[in-house]
């Protein structure tokens, strides 16, 4: 029994401890299970966050520029025991760029803006408005995720441009049309830039508004505040339109990297204006931070450009887009409404400063800008002018290169007798208060109507003016051609054209500079695009002072100087009027544009009789290539023949005065009063002598001792005359034929 007994408790152990260990086996696989589970997770989770590789890939989920893709921007996610790749959301897939430009400016920013994008890795399109169906295909941007960008020209009329009258014709009927609804371009996200002239107050930017508006209506939503770029310069945020879109710009990319890493979304127009807040949550620390930079942020955009629609307006003074608004606070609400928008036009015009003693006296106390921005220095140095201080600046004309050859002078040199190659083209103003379609600067100088910069002193100006004009004289030594005995004389200037670019007239001292001038032995002819009379009227004696009169109708002139000024024809007229004042000599220059201008002789002779001038220039328009600035072609410069028959014409409609001199070469003639025809002899020409002479006993009389053109002029040769078989070409001279097609149009 003991045996048995002692065996029972033998089998019964080994059975116990079998099943001990097969119920130790049996966790411990399950243990390492688990573990073998988990080390397959670990490795897998730390293969997919600190591998240098992905690390940027997972957690930035976007490329270099911030723009997430669908392959680089993956999240792993463990789905039954595998890993898959999920993509992040594609919040900016590309920007597409309108325009609506009519001297080329807005395509030129639109260019540019393009040029910007390109290095963030973004697709990038640049679109003009008149080659774009907007009732085919802007309700299809609402779900491409593409930024929209609208950089519209408000013409002088308020209207739009030829390229843009479609597309802001299609947005004005369907923001008022139910059946397009409030939320018929939800999704599409934008931003305008409007270009325009603060001096035509009413019709300021009205396009860009109006765009900004009908956008809005239609529900797209913002990504930045409206911004309105200002071609015056005086009253210009940055001092040039070029200014203006530049810090426009600076703030779009930066909004535009913020909404392509997903920080940033666009503003629907419901929450605080510029205040849209981040997307997706996060810390209560990087909230507060981002909150504060994008305060900050919107601070700076807010206090430089304004963007309220008369909607938003609207809606923001009564307490948001949809709320009910009583009876008894509709008085409040209009006036509220009212002063939303009178405020920032106020603010506008005053340079961003409301109207009170104290910030007028604060900015009148203020640092005036420079006239010529860095921008304009740039474009303007390229084109060969040296500038001088803060808003002048010489260039050497062709005439003065030619003469040097002696291959010929330029008109003045056959209509009145002027060296050539002796005389300095400058300007002690660039700025122009005209954006003439014919001009060959192609609008690179600014424009404005009043002085608002900086001003350097006329015995500086002058300085450096001559020195600049010699050392380009100097640049001529020893090139082939050029007369030894012409160098020398060249470096002594004897005249100065003061018709480079620009109104010279706006300069505050311009009669401090003219004095100057005559005080150094230099002639002056000084040209004014007669849209400052009283300066006429204020004027010293000059050897001879023009006035451009490019048209004789209201219409014309609009159409073809562009005038900044909104009563652009009544200074115009009194202009006329002031020039019939002077006593020292006067001339009407007409530049003939075929197609514009060439068949309003009874109306050029109107002018005429108002201002009375010694003689009138007319000159066919000149073809300076083509240029985003002008529409003119080579069709609308009118042929030699038929500048003589225009100004045959004219001169018959002219009691006293006769066609007298001649210079084909310039396309230009000249009609004289009679009272220079003395003894059967034109006497067109000066003697710039007895001019120095004249203007010295005028300036120690104190003004007193008066005189008139009659008493320093010259007799004509026979071979400038009308007529002449030279037909203007000193025979002194040896003409040239240019073989190449290119020239240099540049010259007085």
């Amino acid at each position: 029994m003991e045996g048995r007994g002692l065996d029972a408790s033998v089998d019964a152990w080994n059975f116990l401890s079998t099943s001990l260990v097969s119920l130790w086996l049996q966790r411990f696989y399950i243990y390492a299970a688990v573990a073998l589970g988990l080390s397959i997770w670990l490795i897998i989770h730390f293969s997919t966050t600190t591998t240098p590789g992905k690390k940027e890939a997972t957690e930035e989920g976007k490329k270099p520029n911030g723009n997430p893709t669908a392959l680089e921007g993956a999240e792993d996610k463990l789905v039954n025991g595998s890993a898959t790749l999920k993509a992040k959301e594609v919040y900016v897939a590309g920007v597409k760029i309108f325009y609506g430009s009519q001297t080329g400016t807005a395509k030129r920013f639109a260019k540019g803006l393009a040029e910007a994008v390109t290095p963030l890795h973004l697709p990038v399109e640049v679109i003009s408005m008149g080659d774009y169906d907007p009732e085919d295909c802007l309700s299809e941007e609402t779900s491409s995720r593409n930024i929209c960008v609208f950089l519209v020209a408000t013409y002088t009329d308020g209207q739009p441009t030829e390229s843009a009258a479609w597309f802001c014709k299609w947005l004005e009927e369907a923001a008022s049309d139910f059946r397009y609804g409030k939320t018929y371009l939800k999704g599409l996200s934008y931003a305008v830039f409007g270009l325009g002239n603060s001096v035509y107050v009413d019709h300021y930017n009205t396009v860009g508004r109006r765009v900004d508006r009908w956008l809005w209506m239609l529900g797209a939503s913002r990504v930045l505040t409206r911004a309105e770029g200002d071609c015056n310069v005086a009253q210009s945020k940055h001092g040039s339109m070029e200014a203006d879109f530049e810090a426009w710009k600076t703030k779009f990319l930066s909004r535009l990297q913020a909404l392509c890493r997903g920080e940033k979304q666009p503003c629907s127009g419901k929450c605080k204006k510029g205040k849209c807040k981040p997307r997706g949550k996060q810390s209560k620390e990087s909230s507060d931070h981002e909150r504060g930079a994008s305060e900050s942020e919107t601070a700076e955009a807010e206090e430089v450009f304004e963007s309220s629609s008369e909607e938003e307006a609207g809606a923001e003074a009564a307490g948001g887009t949809d709320s009910v608004v009583d009876v008894e606070d509709l008085g409040s609400i209009v006036s509220r409404v009212r002063r939303t928008k009178r405020d920032p036009e106020l603010q506008e015009r005053d340079g961003g400063m409301s109207l009170t003693q104290g910030s007028i006296e604060k900015k009148e106390e203020g640092e005036k800008r420079d006239m010529i921005t860095p921008a304009l220095r740039e474009a303007l140095t390229k084109q060969g002018y040296r500038l001088i201080g803060s808003h002048s600046g010489v260039k050497l004309c062709r005439w003065t290169k030619s003469m040097l050859r002696g291959r010929g002078g330029c008109y003045k040199h056959s209509f009145y007798g002027i060296q050539s190659h002796r005389c300095m083209e400058a300007t002690p103003s660039l700025a122009c208060a005209n954006k003439c379609v014919f001009c060959w600067r192609h609008h690179t100088n600014p424009v404005g109507t009043e002085w608002q910069w900086k001003m350097d002193q006329p015995e500086m100006i002058l300085q450096e003016a001559i020195e600049n004009h010699q050392n380009m004289i100097k640049q001529f030594k020893g090139v082939s051609g050029v007369k030894a005995a012409r160098l020398e004389e060249a470096m002594t200037v004897k005249h100065c054209a003061l018709s480079l670019v620009g109104e010279p007239i706006m300069y505050p001292q311009i009669n401090q500079f003219v004095k100057l001038l005559h005080q150094h032995g230099i002639s002056s002819f000084l040209v004014t695009n007669a849209q400052f009379p009283e300066e006429i009227r204020n004027l010293v004696p000059v050897t001879q002072l023009y006035v451009s009169v490019d048209a004789s109708t209201k219409e014309s002139l609009k159409r073809i100087d562009r005038p900044l000024f909104k009563d652009f024809w009544q200074r115009f007229l009194d202009s006329l009027k002031a020039l019939a004042e002077k006593q020292q000599r006067t001339v009407y220059r007409l530049t003939l544009v075929k197609a514009w201008n060439v068949d309003e002789l009874r109306a050029y002779a109107d002018l005429i009789a108002l201002g009375k001038p010694d003689f009138i220039e007319v000159k066919g328009v000149t073809y300076c290539g083509e240029s985003s600035a002008s529409s003119l072609t080579m069709a609308n410069v009118p042929w030699h023949e038929e500048v003589v028959r225009f100004v045959q014409e004219l001169a018959d409609l002219l009691p006293g005065y006769e066609l007298a001199c001649e210079h084909e070469h310039s396309n230009c003639l000249l009609i004289a009063h009679q009272k220079f025809k003395i003894g059967g002899e034109w006497h067109t020409w000066i003697d710039y002598d007895r001019f120095q002479e004249l203007v010295r006993e005028h300036e120690r009389s104190g003004g007193s001792q008066s005189f008139t053109a009659a008493d320093y002029a010259a007799r004509t040769p026979h071979w400038a005359l009308f007529g002449s078989r030279e037909r203007g070409f000193d025979p002194l001279e040896v003409r040239h034929q240019r073989r190449n097609k290119g020239r240099d149009v540049s010259g007085c």
